[in-house]
């Protein structure tokens, strides 16, 4: 299928490896041209060469800035000012007891999954709605309609942006502009922050990281974690020209773990 998004210019977060990368990934294959973003510098420029590699005729441009500062951001718009896609991407905050966490790390964990995209969120959709097409992605996290216990960090500061974002997608000044906001939800996939959530686990537990894994796929209906490819695949049939018509939504990637309604 194609999702008629060629030639357009998206911003990633959070793309030098996990699920940012798989959405720049599913992006680039599409013809998008990508600015991607993440901390670490030799990181980033290595999946900025392999986008580059997989990907030829697409412009790949890679800026190594913290995008939760001030300044990050800066860099980012003098990079490039208009986006006609935004995937918002930060690494959440770590697990742990509640008991634990000062004031400080519930300032930075809201800073980095909820002001951060708003701030971004900013910057760019009045230009979409301008020129008559945008897409938003946040990609936040299962835990918004299912809290973990030891996620309350993220749990937070997460369900802030949904609710954020749930009054902005209604806006008909934006809505009617041919501009969708919508959360992206992943469950369990394959990537280092599971790991780390796992590790987590296994410390409160005593039980060994390898029975956690193995605990938690049973857990899940396909008996297995995602991959970011196949989440990168679902981020770019949202950004796409077919997905005009899903806003303000909170789409669960979660191999049918979370029990929900119907």
């Amino acid at each position: 299928m194609d999702l008629g998004i060629k030639g357009k210019w998206a911003l990633v977060g959070g793309a030098s490896k996990g699920l940012g990368y798989g959405c720049a990934q599913a992006l680039a294959k599409e013809g998008v041209n990508v600015v991607i973003v993440a901390r670490g510098k030799d990181a980033l420029l290595d999946a900025a060469t392999r986008l580059k590699a997989e990907c030829p005729g697409v412009d790949v441009v890679a800026v190594p800035v913290d995008i939760t500062t001030p300044e990050g951001r800066a860099a980012i718009f003098a990079e490039r000012k208009d986006y006609d896609i935004v995937v918002t991407n930060a690494g959440g905050p770590p697990p742990g007891d509640f008991r634990t966490w000062d004031r400080e790390a519930w300032i930075k964990a809201v800073d980095a999954n909820m002001l951060t995209p708003i701030e971004l969120i900013k910057a760019t959709i009045d230009g979409m709605a301008a020129r008559g097409y945008g897409r938003i992605v946040n990609i936040t996290s299962s835990a918004v309609k299912a809290p973990i216990d030891i996620l309350g960090l993220s749990n937070g500061a997460r369900s802030g942006l949904t609710g954020f974002v749930a009054g902005l997608a209604r806006n008909p000044q934006i809505a009617s502009k041919g501009v969708t906001l919508n959360n992206l939800l992943p469950g369990a996939f394959d990537t280092d922050r599971l790991r780390v959530t796992m590790v987590g686990a296994s410390q409160k537990t005593g039980k060994p990281v390898e029975d956690i894994a193995d605990a938690r796929r049973q857990t899940i209906p396909a008996q297995r974690f995602g991959t970011p490819a196949e989440f990168g695949a679902i981020c770019a049939f949202l950004c796409s020209m077919h997905a005009g018509y899903i806003n303000g939504q909170n789409v669960l990637a979660d191999g049918g773990a979370y029990p929900g309604t119907y």
